[in-house]
């Protein structure tokens, strides 16, 4: 079920997932049937501290409104500061979206672990309704 403004806007997510930790999760919320925006997209990388901040710039500047990152958190397998790591790109990347003048709000990231099914929608459906309010992304080139 999408959110949606009286101009009928509905900001579009791309949600970076991790194979082994998160994903499972956001799998669970669509077996169980749990409701979030349909403009939420979903792309699986091994690991979350793997992320370049080109490629969350990139996803603004081809016309994304938000960005969440569903980190592994410490439960990652591959990297004891896998979180660290992560926290740190979020970090330059937000640097980079201020010079492009984008929103640094517009960029999230959260641990999801393997249940989080109502944890991960509920962090859609705040999300979503946050970037409604702000409107749609503007980039500066």
């Amino acid at each position: 079920m999408a959110t949606a403004t009286v101009t009928g806007f509905s900001p579009r997510i791309l949600v970076f997932s991790t194979n082994n930790i998160s994903d499972p999760g956001i799998d669970l919320a669509g077996s169980r049937h749990l409701h979030y925006s349909a403009t939420v997209s979903t792309m699986s990388v091994p690991c979350s501290s793997g992320l370049k901040p080109g490629w969350i710039l990139h996803a603004f500047e081809t016309g994304l409104d938000g960005v969440f990152i569903a980190s592994d958190g410490e439960e990652c397998a591959l990297l004891p500061d896998c979180a660290e790591r992560t926290s740190r790109i979020v970090t330059q990347a937000q640097e980079l979206m201020k010079e492009r003048g984008i929103e640094p709000q517009r960029l999230k990231m959260a641990a999801v672990c393997s249940v989080c099914a109502e944890p991960f929608v509920n962090y859609m459906r705040e999300f979503s309704q946050m970037l409604t309010d702000m409107g749609p992304v503007a980039v500066t080139p």
